[in-house]
């Protein structure tokens, strides 16, 4: 779905472990590595857009997360020239880049339900956990600003999730 201006209307989910590591994942027949993300569809809301795409991209559910926080406004970038022709972004008009909210997420489950191919068309060859801070340095340069925006805007909640999780006993 694009709005007006040429953005495609996407979500961005940022998924915690308990010790505060984040999934990353390396984009199918593709050599980088980016946080799950997905387009909006009409009629849809954001959250049932986080949802779906937490389901179609990594294979969780629902009830394998808890939603710690959301970003209160829309977060843009521009896609470089050599993008702006992808069927995946010109569905419906010329897509000049993204629209996104983000949502921070901690994974209560055990990490063995990820699974990558888990509809059959995965997003995702590979993932790992890594520092919270090692995505500005990894993901692809056009990216780099609503990454770095996102992650300062979520870290103290992430931070305060955690201390509380370790003050009730759960994460020894």
């Amino acid at each position: 779905m694009l709005n007006g201006k040429g953005f495609r209307h996407n979500v961005g989910i940022i998924l915690a472990r308990q010790d505060n590591t984040l999934f990353w994942g390396q984009r199918y027949h593709k050599t980088g590595w980016q946080f799950p993300q997905g387009g909006i569809q009409q009629h849809e809301s954001i959250e049932d857009a986080m949802y779906r795409e937490l389901y179609e991209e990594v294979g969780l559910k629902a009830a394998d997360v808890r939603v710690i926080h959301q970003t209160n406004r829309w977060y843009y970038y521009y896609l470089p020239e050599r993008l702006k022709s992808s069927k995946k972004y010109t569905t419906g008009g010329d897509c000049i880049g993204q629209k996104q909210q983000w949502f921070l997420l901690r994974l209560v489950s055990n990490p063995n339900r990820i699974d990558l191919y888990k509809t059959g068309q995965p997003e995702f060859a590979d993932w790992r956990w890594v520092s919270y801070w090692f995505p500005l340095h990894a993901i692809v340069a056009f990216k780099q600003p609503v990454y770095r925006k996102v992650l300062s805007f979520m870290a103290p909640s992430l931070w305060q999730d955690h201390q509380e999780f370790v003050k009730r006993g759960s994460g020894k």
